[in-house]
């Protein structure tokens, strides 16, 4: 199986979605394809609210990470630079991806599954095997394969406390791989 997506093909850190932009040049995808400057607000000129709310969420997720262990917020002065200059660009360990995980545990990649409906689907589709722990009704993690599912990448369903809920999730799996913490 490939990954299918944005980003670069050499990420690190994964956003796993059911749906793409409903844009032709993005309906025939066969691997992850860095996006170039300017493109994030193509996308959301062409395809409305959801998508920018999509992006925005994202980036204000990885300037949320703690420092110690992720350095995406190093690398622009505010999350809309990084969104706008940085984000699923080549060279930048991120993606945006609408295939199935690829869950190697072996590798150090992080895997976020936006939606419990999405990882379901992918579950009940026999191409998700994971051993989820359900922390509530909107967050699950598999700490061995580096996976969490949370809400969709939306202001009202990942709201900004949320948000700091998943980053602390994440913060979790670095601690576990560094031996430091147990979930």
């Amino acid at each position: 199986m490939t990954n299918i997506g944005f980003g670069d093909s050499g990420f690190n850190f994964a956003v796993y979605i059911a749906n793409k932009p409903n844009m032709f040049e993005y309906q025939s995808l066969t691997a992850v394809m860095p996006l170039v400057n300017g493109e994030i607000s193509a996308i959301n000129q062409s395809c409305g609210n959801g998508w920018r709310k999509v992006f925005n969420v994202y980036a204000k997720v990885l300037y949320a990470l703690d420092k110690k262990y992720y350095d995406f917020s190093t690398q622009a002065p505010t999350w809309q630079d990084y969104r706008d200059k940085v984000l699923l660009q080549a060279q930048h360990k991120t993606a945006l991806l609408f295939s199935a995980p690829q869950l190697e545990p072996s590798k150090d990649i992080v895997h976020i599954i936006c939606g419990k409906g999405h990882a379901k689907a992918l579950i009940s589709n026999g191409q998700l095997n994971a051993n989820l722990v359900w922390l509530n009704d909107e967050f699950a993690i598999d700490s061995q394969k580096k996976l969490i599912v949370c809400p969709y990448f939306d202001y009202r369903q990942l709201s900004n406390i949320k948000i700091e809920r998943l980053a602390n999730l994440l913060k979790s799996l670095k601690k576990l791989k560094n031996g430091t913490e147990k979930l």
